[in-house]
């Protein structure tokens, strides 16, 4: 800009102040984020010695009866929680039935076996470890 003297230069001048606008800026507020807490708990296991009915392991006169009537259906070990092997010996005494006959018969000398070992005390466990009751 070209001034012609000093007095439009100062006119120019306060023009040009006064034309400053002011500007406020307005925050917006921030949301929070959640605050998240880690809680450590520690567990304590109980273990009761109070016996109880529900508890008590499997009756051994219900097994070795159940092994020497009902074994080569292997209904025994079904009761006592040997799944497997109830199930082998139910397949054998069927499958071994249908086939030649002495299925059955291996069956029948297994379950029987198993009945004089339950008696005896050979046998004297659950499959969970559990002792046979009398």
């Amino acid at each position: 800009m070209f001034y012609l003297d000093d007095e439009e230069k100062e006119e120019e001048v306060t023009n040009t102040e006064a034309t400053v606008e002011e500007t406020t800026t307005v925050e917006e507020p921030v949301a929070e984020e959640p605050k998240t807490e880690t809680v450590e708990v520690e567990a304590t296991r109980v273990e009761s010695t109070e016996t109880d009915k529900s508890t008590e392991g499997k009756s051994k006169m219900a097994a070795g009866i159940l092994a020497i009537l009902l074994g080569y259906l292997g209904v025994h070990n079904f009761y006592l929680g040997n799944t497997g092997k109830a199930v082998a010996q139910l397949l054998l005494s069927l499958l071994g039935g249908w086939i030649c006959g002495l299925g059955i018969l291996a069956a029948a000398i297994w379950g029987i076996t198993e009945g004089v070992m339950i008696f005896t005390g050979k046998i004297d466990t659950d499959a969970n470890g559990n002792p046979l009751v009398d």
